[in-house]
């Protein structure tokens, strides 16, 4: 198990991708906090349509620890506090993945404000909040990893102005941290997933998803777990020499761009 008795801290992960994530981390050995502002799965109306076990239940039935933290990542002092719940609870925190970030497929002509400014305070602010607070943790740790998830969107237009610009800064923000940390043998990377199959997608209609299935070279769309196992790498000691780096998962989505 190349995770065996890792403490890490996933966001996000009741459904979709940080669910894969958090199942696939333990899947390799590692003890999970999983932190999201409902327990209980999303069901999609295209993907997920019928789960039921929490993110929870699905560790511990691969043998590791496992709690929930209800937490909106986009309040400081929730955040403060769930970090000192968490270390309480699980001794020491050694991966933090930020996974949680919200959609709104609006156009800059219908999107107001309030919902850009919301967007923002999750996917970005929410992200920085929990990498700050993280590091008094993972500089302690002899394993110390902080992964970002952001979007192919970060390279081009197509989700809305909030979410192709959160996500294009959780690139440049992965790149400064890097270089911060360090010294303290942390690294800090950043997954840009393409198409992957969540209630995430919702918003699509049949002709969406089938341009979406066009455009991908590869014959299938990605899952949760495709995510969740180029985390577990970046998690790992593979990959204790790449930091600041930005791996896309994408089906080859850019490749042809």
């Amino acid at each position: 198990m190349r995770l065996d008795g890792r403490i890490a801290i996933v966001t996000g992960a009741s459904s979709g991708i940080g669910r894969g994530i958090a199942i696939e981390l333990a899947r390799d050995g590692a003890n999970v906090a999983v932190v999201d502002l409902e327990e209980r799965p999303k069901q999609g109306k295209h993907y997920d349509t019928d789960i039921q076990s929490t993110t929870v239940e699905e560790i511990e039935k691969l043998g590791c620890e496992s709690m929930f933290y209800k937490v909106d990542i986009s309040d400081e002092d929730a955040v403060k506090d769930m970090y000192k719940q968490i270390s309480r609870d699980f001794g020491c925190i050694d991966i933090v993945v930020n996974n949680a970030g919200i959609l709104v497929p609006k156009n800059m002509d219908d999107i107001s404000v309030d919902e850009f400014e919301k967007v923002v305070s999750v996917n970005l602010t929410g992200t920085f909040m929990v990498t700050k607070y993280a590091l008094p943790y993972v500089k302690k740790s002899k394993f110390g990893r902080i992964i970002h998830i952001s979007s192919q969107q970060a390279f081009g237009g197509g989700g809305g102005p909030s979410y192709t610009a959160t996500k294009a800064a959780l690139v440049n923000m992965t790149k400064d941290t890097a270089v911060e940390v360090a010294s303290n043998n942390v690294t800090v990377n950043v997954i840009c997933p393409g198409y992957i199959e969540t209630p995430l997608q919702d918003y699509h209609t049949q002709e969406t998803i089938a341009e979406a299935k066009r455009r991908t070279p590869l014959p299938r769309f990605g899952t949760p777990k495709d995510i969740g196992r180029s985390a577990v790498f970046l998690a790992s000691d593979d990959a204790e020499w790449i930091t600041g780096t930005t791996l896309i998962v994408d089906g080859g989505w850019l490749a042809p761009v």
